[in-house]
């Protein structure tokens, strides 16, 4: 059913804009943190990285235009696992050279990694790690800055950290999550404690253990508990270096 315009509106009397998403999806490969990103095969900034993303066409939500331009520009179509969460709204009027642009942002965290297949308008696709030094079309580097900051906050507040996590891990594993998005090594008795000290967040799997690289032994195994919020929160290590 459409829409009837109101009596006496103009709607050519303002400047059209666009609306874009942009989504910064991270995860960690081989122990690092990695942040999903395409080179832009057209102008402007042919040949640059950036983040995936595009138009929201008339029709679509925000939402649904971020899910289908990242099937779109990577090949990760229903991916297991994939969690969109709105980061925010980016509107400076500068931002696009070619028009006002406004762009909703996601934030979406994988656990699993699977190799993305560049399509749509996108040169080439691939996980980079999230440290190295890289200048992003358009402020995408601002939204990514953003996204970080915001999932190391999520780590403090949530249970998200077991998201990084396989179906069974070791506290090793889950601490290991927390010191790769915060960029800083964290006591392990003392993780280990407030981790098993906080109700909900994870359970033991019975009976189940794994060898680690050391010579102890085998490490016991947990799964992601019922909670969804960390009471009290695991924060972070404060600037004096002590740690969670």
């Amino acid at each position: 059913m459409g829409h009837t315009q109101p009596h006496g509106y103009d709607k050519y009397a303002y400047e059209p804009f666009a609306v874009t998403v942009d989504l910064a999806v991270l995860t960690i490969r081989s122990g690092a943190l990695h942040v999903l990103l395409v080179e832009r095969g057209q102008d402007p900034y042919a040949g640059h990285w950036a983040l995936p993303g595009g138009f929201v066409e008339p029709s679509e939500s925000a939402e649904t235009a971020a899910r289908r331009e990242l099937a779109e520009e990577t090949g990760l179509a229903d991916v297991t696992g994939l969690h969109l969460e709105q980061l925010r709204t980016y509107s400076e009027p500068d931002r696009d050279p070619r028009m006002r642009v406004v762009s909703v942002a996601f934030t979406a965290l994988l656990p699993d990694a699977p190799e993305p297949h560049a399509g749509s308008d996108a040169a080439r696709a691939g996980w980079l790690a999230y440290d190295k030094p890289r200048p992003l079309a358009f402020d995408h580097d601002r939204i990514l800055a953003d996204a970080h900051e915001h999932v190391g906050t999520q780590l403090e507040l949530t249970c998200l950290a077991t998201a990084f996590c396989p179906a069974e891990f070791t506290l090793g594993e889950l601490q290991h999550v927390y010191e790769t998005v915060w960029g800083t090594a964290l006591d392990r008795p003392n993780f280990r404690r407030k981790v098993l000290a906080t109700p909900g967040f994870v359970e033991p799997v019975p009976g189940a253990a794994r060898l680690t690289g050391g010579r102890g032994k085998p490490a016991a195994l947990y799964r992601a508990g019922t909670a969804t919020t960390l009471q009290p929160p695991l924060l972070r290590p404060n600037p004096e270096g002590r740690s969670a």
